[in-house]
């Protein structure tokens, strides 16, 4: 799976993280998909319109945050990834 089809099946991934997790999706659902490659899924926080000085939003996401992401994608779409934040 590449980038583009993983973004074709975001929104499948966000349902069914709001459905198990509702914080977690509350951490996830403004993330940008910014990038795949070898199972490390890149994920970006920054939002010039809503933070036009920049923010630190990737440090505050919890471990159990992370971890709920990585099992729905897996569950969703059968894709084993690793989470990194830009």
């Amino acid at each position: 799976m590449d980038l583009l089809e993983l973004k074709g099946r975001w929104n499948e991934v966000l349902d069914e993280l709001e459905a198990t997790n509702r914080v977690a999706w509350l951490v996830f659902f403004d993330a940008r998909l910014a990038n795949l490659t070898n199972g490390t899924l890149t994920l970006d926080f920054s939002d010039a319109t809503k933070f036009p000085d920049g923010h630190d939003l990737k440090s505050a996401v919890s471990n159990a945050s992370s971890e709920s992401l990585v099992a729905v994608i897996k569950k969703v779409i059968g894709l084993t990834v690793t989470l990194e934040f830009s």
